[in-house]
């Protein structure tokens, strides 16, 4: 019966032009499932590398993908009676810290009001299990590592982060009241191939082969548990495969899970690694912390591990390899 199951499910991936949504669309395809993408192609970053993502995802004769705001809940609403998808994996969602301080507006938009609809939605189709992306950004100022899922996040410290706690808070109310399966994900600065050109390996990989100064802030003293793609996307399948249920302790079906590495790196040691991936030293130039920012990421997996058995299996110097490689034969 439940090998039945999995063979029925099928997937509606937000944000599918994206990073982690490109990621795990194909994999998902591969494996042979039903996936329909949606993304709105905004302007946050290159449209050039969203639009190269999704004609991966064309290929596969079982990818559908659409062309919407999730903010327009009409039109996402017509999608899923359409296709009628038995698994969500919401992705979409205006990302980065830093970008919060300048346009607070867009994250209301998307992360408050289009994460609303799709709750809506996933209510009314009654989906069987809604994977959604949260961060690692809600930790905050919290100065006890590494950082565990049972933690008081009640403080953040950027607009960005608050939206995502509120996606946690706002998904866990319509667990409990329509027993709807929901898994977040506070994700640990994901990277690999085809990634986000605002995170830092873009960054520091462009401009030190470009011989442009990079930006260091806090003088280097900064830890991130970096966390490869891969690794990233084998979680996710896994737990999409794996809906919780109500116990005896839970008011809901539904769990928090921190997704990193277990491994934190100091951010000169990180950027020796790509200057030594590259054959050419960087030009640093420090600075102070940015507002917003986290001096230190840790992720305590233990509860992942337990959950799904998940065990990161990519380090830092091959991450980083496999990343450049892309990165060089992408931009020629």
């Amino acid at each position: 019966m439940y090998v039945q199951i999995l063979n029925n499910m099928k997937f509606l991936v937000t944000g599918a032009a994206g990073f982690i949504g490109m990621h795990t669309s194909s994999k998902l395809l591969k494996l042979n499932y039903q996936v329909v993408g949606i993304d709105n192609l905004n302007n946050y970053y290159s449209k050039r590398l969203k639009l190269d993502r999704l004609k991966i995802l064309k290929k596969f004769k079982k990818f559908n993908f659409f062309k919407i705001n999730i903010e327009s809940k009409t039109k996402l609403e017509n999608i899923f009676s359409k296709f009628e998808p038995t698994h969500v994996l919401h992705f979409a969602a205006q990302p980065g810290v830093r970008y919060s301080l300048k346009n607070p507006e867009a994250y209301t938009k998307s992360n408050l009001v289009g994460f609303s609809n799709i709750l809506e939605i996933c209510r009314n189709k009654k989906i069987k299990h809604l994977v959604l992306a949260s961060s690692s950004s809600v930790y905050g100022g919290i100065k006890k590592f590494p950082f565990s899922e049972s933690q008081n996040v009640d403080k953040p410290i950027s607009f960005y982060a608050a939206t995502k706690k509120s996606n946690e808070l706002m998904a866990h109310a319509y667990s409990h009241l329509y027993k709807i399966p929901v898994t977040c994900l506070r994700f640990f600065t994901v990277y690999g191939p085809f990634g986000r050109p605002d995170m830092s390996p873009f960054l520091f990989t462009k401009a030190i082969n470009n011989g442009i100064p990079i930006k260091v802030f806090n003088k280097g003293k900064m830890f991130r548990d970096f966390t490869y793609i891969e690794d990233i996307v084998e979680a996710i399948i896994k737990i999409s495969k794996k809906p919780p249920k109500i116990t005896t302790k839970t008011l809901a079906p539904y769990k928090i899970f921190n997704i990193g590495n277990n491994k934190p790196i100091n951010l000169i040691t990180y950027i020796n690694i790509i200057e030594k991936a590259l054959g050419k030293k960087g030009i640093k130039k420090y600075f102070p912390m940015q507002k917003g920012d986290m001096k230190y990421t840790h992720a305590n997996i233990s509860q992942l591990k337990s959950w799904i058995k998940f065990k990161p299996k990519t380090n830092m110097n091959k991450g980083i390899s496999n990343f450049i490689k892309w990165y060089r034969n992408y931009y020629k």
